[in-house]
């Protein structure tokens, strides 16, 4: 911990794309004395902004942690990504957050991202503040933003301060608490706290208003328990609010927590790449300490390597450390084999995964004057990094593909590889990822006893379950039936199987349940049920069927009054729905879901034709059944389990041709 600092705090950074949240950073750091001179994102000087790839288009793209003091507590900040392609690097940071700020501005209110990032934020129980920035842009409605957070968001917000003036004539915030007693603004505040709470409503009523310390300490207990949250405002562009929004921070957010003497327990929420000292796992511990030379257990008491260095994170810099204390972050070296989401020691503290990043669309990779292994190397290491990009090389067809979130992601992929393995890429055109579900109940049985020596006997029952459920799996089978390493086998064979259905996508919302299990005293081996799996299931999906899943979009979109009728009529175009548009300020703006394979160059239509007056905003709002008429259907990678000769011979390595 910095010198003088006594508490703690992994503070997460959130917001909307170019709702200013790497300017507010980098103010937080001039103000804080972390840095001495501002940097700037048009210009890529912000500290946070480390890649080439980040300066050159003033976006960020990876999550940049900083470490500061304010008011006697160690700040771990993070800076994450606003754009919605690179959603997987926001939900690794929310991880291991223990609070945040949500970053709205003042002239777009709460967009679709925020929405997200904040329905995240709840479900993982995250103290969280609210600061609407921009407050000096041209637009900006202060009164209007809240009416939306309220709405979207939580009608817990509870504003702090009074805004003075909006737009060109914003000139700060008044502190409410400061506001003299009886004044209408602080009356409302407190008002809105005694309405939540019995004890607080009865001091209201029996006048004790005039000190403000139990009343904030109050609203700081709310805070710590996700039921209110504060919300202040600022132009960071223009240093205005950044010193009360830290503020903020220390009085209302709790510190970390984590006790250093109890064993072992932390999460690598990320891996980067060190051109001298090699991979850095990016680590959070909740419990424990860890030292240089530690060897590091997993979680299933196997090494997961030896520590060789730890180092603090400051955006493109790192400060050697000697140890990592229950509730930090830093840079550790020496995990060679760590990957994205590894537990360290006991998973007993770590907390769920955000779970917000879906990857929507698959694509394969070309290049040129570069051998294959080349380039499988780099998306190799890449999805290191980045697991959602899921790096696969089809050997048959000498193919890499990857899943990503969007065609920016694309662009900022191709300036990466060239940047950092001098690799010149280019990409197929995107492909939307479908996914299939059962289309009624039914059993799937395979019998592998030939050819010998071989002996496996599986029933599988097979359940769709509703939209969101995912793969579950589970065994009725007695281990006196089948031995549990068997059992333990076929459960693990199970999301591999089922990632090619009887259209070649991953199949889910499924329940699948092992009801017979049969092995042989002599002629069994475990692989045996890795070969039957497949097996099993593709009989038991060509009994049920499949039906064809594609994902939707949440979209919202603003546009002139006098384009709003051809916005209607493309919607509806493109097989979606639509809530009764609202007028506002001479501008109409609609909300409705539509398909994904539909619109997936609309946003640039919409540019078009509204000469760029346009906006629009989509979040993924999960899979629905694609209508009869829709068909896609992808190549299947190897042999189909169904053609059960063909499929034996392939994995026995012994098919012809």
């Amino acid at each position: 911990m910095d010198k003088g600092a006594t508490r703690r705090l992994n503070l997460g950074i959130f917001a909307h794309v170019d709702a200013g949240k790497t300017t507010t950073t980098e103010h937080i750091l001039y103000e804080s004395g972390r840095i001495r001179a501002l940097g700037s994102v048009d210009e890529g000087t912000a500290q946070t902004d480390s890649l080439e790839v980040e300066r050159q288009r003033g976006i960020s793209v990876r999550s940049a942690i900083v470490s500061l003091e304010w008011r006697g507590t160690q700040i771990n900040l993070v800076d994450t990504p606003g754009h919605v392609d690179f959603l997987s690097e926001v939900e690794r940071s929310m991880r291991v957050m223990d609070c945040a700020v949500l970053i709205l501005s003042a002239a777009e209110g709460v967009q679709a991202q925020s929405e997200t990032v904040w329905n995240a934020l709840r479900r993982l129980k995250i103290p969280t503040l609210l600061f609407v920035n921009k407050m000096d842009r041209i637009g900006a409605d202060p009164a209007r933003v809240l009416e939306q957070v309220r709405a979207y968001l939580s009608d817990g917000v509870i504003p702090v301060q009074r805004p003075l003036g909006a737009g060109l004539d914003y000139s700060g915030a008044a502190d409410l608490w400061a506001d003299a007693p009886g004044s209408p603004e602080r009356t409302a505040l407190l008002e809105s706290l005694a309405e939540r709470d019995e004890d607080m409503l009865a001091r209201y009523l029996a006048g004790e208003t005039d000190s403000a310390a139990g009343w904030k300490a109050f609203l700081a207990r709310e805070t710590a328990a996700c039921r209110m949250f504060p919300l202040l405002y600022g132009a960071a562009a223009k240093a205005i609010g950044i010193g009360p929004l830290l503020d903020a921070v220390i009085d209302y957010l709790p510190p970390t927590e984590g006790d250093p003497e109890a064993p072992l327990s932390g999460i690598v929420f990320g891996v980067q790449q060190d051109p001298g000292l090699g991979k850095a796992a990016l680590v959070r511990l909740y419990r424990g300490r860890l030292r240089n030379r530690d060897a590091v257990p997993g979680p299933a008491g196997e090494t997961g390597g030896k520590v060789t260095q730890i180092r603090r994170l400051e955006g493109g810099r790192a400060q050697a450390v000697p140890e990592l204390a229950a509730g930090d972050i830093a840079a550790v070296y020496g995990l060679a084999d760590a990957r994205v989401g590894d537990v360290l020691g006991s998973p007993d503290a770590v907390p769920p995964e955000a779970k917000l990043a879906v990857p929507l669309l698959t694509v394969r990779v070309f290049w040129e004057g570069a051998p294959d292994h080349e380039a499988m190397a780099a998306f190799r290491e890449l999805a290191d990094e980045d697991p959602l990009l899921d790096a696969q090389w089809l050997p048959e067809d000498r193919e890499l593909h990857i899943k990503v979130m969007g065609k920016i992601q694309l662009e900022i992929l191709a300036s990466v590889v060239r940047e950092r393995f001098g690799l010149a890429v280019t990409f197929g055109p995107p492909s939307v990822i479908y996914k299939e579900t059962p289309a009624r109940a039914g059993e799937g049985f395979i019998a592998y006893t030939m050819p010998k020596p071989c002996w496996a006997i599986l029933r599988f029952a097979i359940e769709p379950l509703p939209r969101g459920s995912g793969l579950i799996y589970e065994s009725i089978v007695r281990s006196s039936d089948l031995l549990p390493q068997y059992q333990n086998e076929t459960a693990r064979r199970v999301p591999e199987a089922l990632s090619q259905g009887l259209f070649g996508w991953e199949v889910t919302d499924l329940r699948v349940t092992l009801v017979e299990g049969q092995h042989h005293v002599w002629h069994t081996h475990p692989l045996d049920f890795a070969v039957a799996t497949p097996m099993g299931l593709m009989d038991g999906l060509a009994r049920t069927g499949t039906k064809l899943l594609e994902p939707m979009l949440r979209v919202r979109i603003a546009v002139p009054e006098e384009n709003a009728g051809r916005v209607m009529n493309d919607l509806v175009q493109m097989r979606g729905s639509f809530e009764p548009p609202l007028l506002r300020e001479g501008r109409i703006w609609i909300e409705g879901r539509v398909p994904l394979a539909t619109s997936l160059d609309y946003p640039a239509s919409l540019g078009s034709f509204t000469k760029g007056r346009g906006t629009f905003s989509s979040v993924f709002d999960g899979y629905e059944e694609c209508p009869p008429d829709v068909k896609a259907e992808r190549t299947r990678r190897g042999v189909n389990p169904l053609d059960q000769a063909r499929y034996i011979l392939s994995v026995r390595k012994a098919l012809q041709g």
